[in-house]
């Protein structure tokens, strides 16, 4: 891992230049980051990555049966009491 240490409005270059990475303000332990990239560069929080990782495996673990029983189509509303009229 590469260790830098910038000052708030200084910038680093990644890919010779095509991605910038500027530090806008640091307050305690939090940094507000901007990063300029060409729109086909994917840029995401590690957390999000994380998180769609563990539902795709997740929704890999659901058998065809359990999958079955949200795609069936319910019967009548027996099992709800029918609502009473009103007068």
């Amino acid at each position: 891992m590469l260790v830098l240490t910038r000052k708030v409005n200084e910038a680093l270059l990644i890919e010779d230049g095509t991605i910038r990475v500027v530090v806008l303000s640091v307050q305690g332990d939090q940094v507000k980051l901007g990063i300029e990239a060409p729109r086909n560069v994917s840029i995401m929080r590690e957390e999000i990555l994380q998180s769609r990782a563990q539902n795709q495996e997740a929704a890999q673990s659901i058998s065809p049966d359990q999958l079955n029983r949200f795609t069936e189509p319910t019967t009548s509303n027996s099992s709800h009491p029918p609502k009473p009229k009103s007068p």
